[in-house]
């Protein structure tokens, strides 16, 4: 998983609110089990005109030149609700994101997003109210997250957030399930050397 530190970069706006996972990356492209390729289907009944995905929406913010390269989305209330699928970052991150600001998250989306190395920064509806003007002033702004600080930083604004301490080095250091998993590793080996004979060939 790539650590997150501090990253700056343009921010795209979505003034919607309730952003479910289905229109974050559709059922139809649910077909593969891995990470890779869910990009180009991110937002696929906003970001194209049609099914072939062929012709851009002019209208939707990530087909805007402003926004080319976007790594830093902002929403409103309640981004990622709806299926638990992981997908959904998949997808976020596949197209370039690296951060999703917004008044809230859905739980599940909140806890795969950041076993993923995707960070969801939650801010007052307020303070999203705000970022939401200047973006709207100042197409193509870039805002700074700064995990180290807990901060954020766009235009003259600055806002501190919250994350578990326990994500938030797991972020810093990279680390998902399975990077966690081998820090143990030799204590897994001496565990595994020193089962009874009976247990390691799986007798009961």
């Amino acid at each position: 998983m790539q650590k997150f530190t501090v990253h700056t970069g343009v921010a795209v706006p979505l003034d919607s609110a309730n952003i479910d996972t289905d229109q974050i990356i559709p059922k139809q492209f649910l077909l593969a089990v891995d990470r890779n390729g869910f990009g180009k289907h991110l937002f696929h009944d906003w970001r194209y005109l049609d099914d072939a995905e062929t012709k851009d929406n002019p209208e939707f913010n990530l087909n805007k030149p402003e926004y080319k390269g976007a790594t830093i989305l902002v929403a409103r209330d309640n981004f990622g609700n709806g299926s638990s699928r992981e997908h959904a970052p998949w997808a976020l991150m596949g197209y370039g994101f690296r951060a999703i600001i917004a008044p809230s998250f859905a739980d599940i989306f909140y806890n795969n997003s950041l076993g993923n190395g995707l960070l969801p920064v939650k801010l007052t509806a307020d303070e999203v109210d705000e970022i939401f003007k200047v973006l709207t002033a100042k197409p193509g702004t870039q805002i700074t997250i700064s995990l180290e600080n807990m901060t954020v930083d766009v235009d003259s604004l600055h806002f501190k957030f919250d994350l578990d301490p326990f994500r938030r080095h797991c972020m810093l250091e990279g680390l998902d399930a399975i990077s966690l998993t081998l820090q143990h590793q030799e204590d897994i080996s001496n565990y595994e050397k020193n089962m009874a004979p009976w247990r390691a060939h799986g007798t009961v």
